[in-house]
């Protein structure tokens, strides 16, 4: 099949979680003994004390993967999602959030069991965010859930690593990944996050060898793939694994990998402060994709999705505020370039 028989940029593969996004300081976390600046999974009784303990900013459908489609949409890509919610209250707050997205997500809820799942996303001052994630129903995600027909029916097949953290879920994202190389369709991954890594290395890697056209890491999530210290080292040793690394470093801008050639990409200069760091990978691999989809040259992928991330950054959540589409444009104008 070829890109003629696609109806969807991207379909993003992962956990449909409800963001819970709070402010609290560093004093918050020590008192509590909770691990800052990671992801770390809770059972629904410690959500609940951590969620008491709050006051709320907001509560909105996240998840990376989904996040990642939610940026490529604001992009005016035509995206699909696929995860697994409860049929509950924050189900629905999911559902909705993801449909005025314009993003398609047709998985059947759970009608029972585990309820929807939600990260409590706590906001330190120094923009660093600590993520308490309770997985409930976005676990059973599951062989049956995956859509052969949108797997065909898409150019990119995006998955987040966190998947690797439930064997159904896990299961699920090898299916798909077949299924994608069955129908000559990319398979782009991001590692996701450190604890991710390391607890599934080898079989990450082994992973990575075998299916990812399209790997998304950033500087310590690499580091922690080769368990090697040298950044540039990482570098030669992710060349033959993928044939296209995006590779982020915060403030030091993103390199990306494509066989011999290595491009370094500055940070989009800031005319905001930084304020929550939550889901700038994703936004960025959402700019990443939507350059590629579009044909763009490597180097401008890396700068659309260094544009994209600098607008989710700037405020509370992990989903932009404006137009992507209409930031992009603009910016890649100012430094005259096609829009």
């Amino acid at each position: 099949m070829n890109s003629e028989d696609t109806i969807y940029d991207v379909l993003g593969i992962g956990n449909a979680v409800v963001d819970v996004l709070a402010k609290v300081g560093d004093s918050f976390l020590t008192e509590r003994n909770l691990p800052k600046g990671s992801m770390t999974y809770v059972e629904a009784a410690e959500a609940g004390k951590i969620y008491n303990d709050i006051i709320p900013e907001r509560q909105v459908s996240g998840g990376s993967a989904a996040n990642t489609v939610a940026g490529l949409a604001s992009l005016g890509a035509d995206c699909a999602f696929i995860g697994k919610v409860h049929d509950d209250e924050l189900g629905k707050v999911f559902k909705r959030d993801i449909g005025a997205a314009g993003i398609d997500c047709f998985t059947k809820p759970l009608d029972e069991g585990p309820a929807t799942a939600r990260s409590i996303v706590l906001v330190t001052p120094d923009t660093q965010r600590s993520m308490f994630t309770y997985l409930g129903a976005a676990k059973k995600l599951s062989k049956e859930d995956i859509d052969e027909k949108m797997i065909a029916q898409s150019k990119i097949i995006f998955i987040e690593g966190y998947l690797w953290d439930s064997e159904s879920s896990h299961e699920a994202l090898v299916y798909a990944c077949n299924l994608a190389h069955k129908y000559e369709r990319s398979v782009a991954f991001s590692v996701s996050d450190t604890s991710c890594v390391k607890n599934h290395r080898v079989q990450m890697l082994e992973f990575i060898q075998k299916y990812a056209d399209i790997l998304f890491a950033n500087e310590e999530e690499l580091k922690a793939l080769f368990e090697e210290d040298n950044f540039y080292k990482c570098l030669d040793l992710i060349k033959p694994m993928a044939q296209i690394s995006a590779i982020t470093r915060d403030s030091r801008g993103s390199v990306v990998v494509n066989g011999r050639e290595k491009i370094f990409v500055e940070a989009e200069q800031m005319e905001k402060d930084v304020v929550d760091s939550t889901g700038a990978g994703d936004i960025y691999a959402a700019g990443f994709l939507y350059g590629m989809v579009k044909g763009r040259s490597l180097g401008t992928c890396a700068i659309i999705a260094s544009i994209a991330a600098s607008e989710v950054i700037t405020h509370y959540g992990a989903r932009p505020e404006i137009s992507l589409r209409g930031l992009v444009r603009n910016r890649l104008l100012q430094y005259g370039k096609k829009a």
